[in-house]
């Protein structure tokens, strides 16, 4: 009697066990948990896949400072977040020249001077590290605009 009572306790156990993970797996198939962005893996990433023409044009900690300036960009777009704070309406279209533009003029106010080519190639880097780890989508087309707003050149 006690060998079926116990073969019950553990099969009740085990029943349990497959109902949680099963659920949560279903969970975290539908609602993926967000992509984790940690800054540091972000620039060793660029640094290392940056291309070579921009990598012998720039130290790593020329990719920073552009990488920095560009999450500086992120926050005044409203997409990078601390978890907290309201994700904006409706999708967010980051990249190309608005930020090239941006970075240019940021890190020039602060005394470096990066040619547009040179940003460009560490965004590029990083929009591609983004979408590796699954915290940006696929690249914007036309129908994605606002009427009225410009599609950035590729």
């Amino acid at each position: 009697m006690e060998v079926v009572a116990g073969f019950l306790v553990v099969g009740l156990v085990i029943a349990i066990a497959a109902f949680f993970v099963t659920r949560e797996a279903t969970r975290i198939a539908r609602e993926p948990p967000p992509a984790l962005f940690q800054f540091d893996d972000a620039v060793d990433w660029v640094v290392a896949h940056v291309p070579d023409d921009i990598a012998a044009t720039l130290t790593p900690d020329d990719v920073r400072r552009i990488l920095e300036f560009q999450v500086e960009f992120f926050k005044r777009k409203g997409v990078s977040s601390n978890g907290s704070t309201a994700y904006p309406p409706g999708p967010v279209i980051i990249g190309g020249s608005e930020t090239v533009e941006f970075i240019v003029e940021r890190s020039a106010a602060t005394g470096e001077v990066y040619l547009p080519e040179q940003v460009y190639g560490v965004i590029e880097t990083q929009l591609t590290y983004l979408r590796a780890i699954g915290a940006i989508g696929p690249p914007a087309g036309p129908s994605d605009l606002d009427p009225g707003e410009n599609f950035p050149p590729r």
